[in-house]
């Protein structure tokens, strides 16, 4: 067992599939599937459950997956740690994101107060940022859903009505308190199942006893409101996007419900061990500052 091993299962892992964590990797597939082989071999038991060219990760196969992750990620802590105690750390901070409009004003303000560091972005679906933080892939995650998991720690940037964004003109636009039963068979923009705004849709269109006629559904949120602008259809969007200035075009109207379900909370999530140069501190007070306000707290970390 060494450690590219473990490194090849990780990726499998994360992929349950060989060809893919090939490429990532960028080796060979046959050298991915031995390299696996010789693992369960060392180990003693079968990681995968394979069926023909499929491959699931088995219940050993999780458990020794959680033991690698945090292995390899102590190592990576291990390596940035003593890079920033020779001086040659890079002020860097990683930072995953489910849409990156979420980050441009705060990005806008934290490169202005802090021009020297190396800001890292990545965008990714709320279930794929647990595995993230547990890498080291990331320092902080931006989310509208909880993280689960152990040593996930998040402290709550904030909390906004959620609003009901339409084209210009429709008979919608500019009203206040539109009940859930006026939008049945109204057409709906939405990202796929498993963002925050198409769990919220399908949560209260549920409540009221309806279902929500999704005629556009995608893996791009930043577009959704640019698919309203065409008169496609109406969405759910937070109100920092109306409150965007210039990202709110004039081909785009607003409302409110009349639920009072009708809100998001977005966190600031991290690993509570994992190591944080300057840099990513740096970063996860300003977040903070900058949505609570200035001075009014600090990301939560071990000392």
């Amino acid at each position: 067992m060494d450690l590219l091993a473990l490194r090849c299962f990780q990726v499998v892992a994360r992929h349950e599939h060989i060809s893919r964590a090939a490429a990532e990797l960028r080796v060979a597939q046959p050298s991915v599937s031995r390299t696996i082989a010789r693992l369960e071999a060392d180990l003693g038991v079968e990681l995968f459950e394979r069926r023909g060219r499929r491959i699931r990760l088995n219940r050993h196969g999780a458990a020794f997956l959680r033991r690698v992750d945090r292995a390899l990620g102590e190592l990576e802590d291990g390596r940035r740690e003593l890079a920033e105690a020779a001086g040659s750390g890079s002020g860097a901070v990683t930072v995953a994101a489910e849409t990156l409009m979420t980050l441009a004003a705060l990005l806008l303000r934290f490169r202005g107060a802090r021009p020297g560091v190396d800001v890292r972005l990545r965008q990714c679906p709320a279930d794929a940022m647990a595995h993230l933080l547990r890498t080291r892939e990331v320092d902080y995650c931006l989310t509208s859903r909880p993280l689960s998991g152990p040593g996930m720690e998040a402290v709550e940037l904030l909390r906004e009505e959620v609003l009901l964004a339409v084209p210009a003109g429709h008979a919608l636009d500019g009203r206040e308190g539109v009940p859930m039963t006026a939008l049945d068979g109204e057409p709906f923009i939405a990202p796929g199942p498993g963002h925050w705004q198409r769990d919220l849709t399908d949560r209260l269109f549920a409540g009221a006893g309806l279902r929500p006629l999704i005629v556009c559904e995608g893996n791009e949120p930043g577009a959704i409101l640019d698919m309203v602008g065409t008169g496609l259809g109406v969405a759910l969007l937070p109100a920092m996007v109306r409150d965007a200035g210039d990202r709110a075009p004039a081909t785009v109207g607003w409302a409110r419900l009349a639920t009072p379900d009708s809100h998001r909370v977005l966190w600031l999530v991290r690993h509570r061990s994992a190591y944080l140069p300057p840099a990513a501190r740096d970063f996860g007070d300003f977040a903070v500052g900058y949505f609570q306000g200035e001075g009014r707290g600090r990301m939560p970390r071990d000392s």
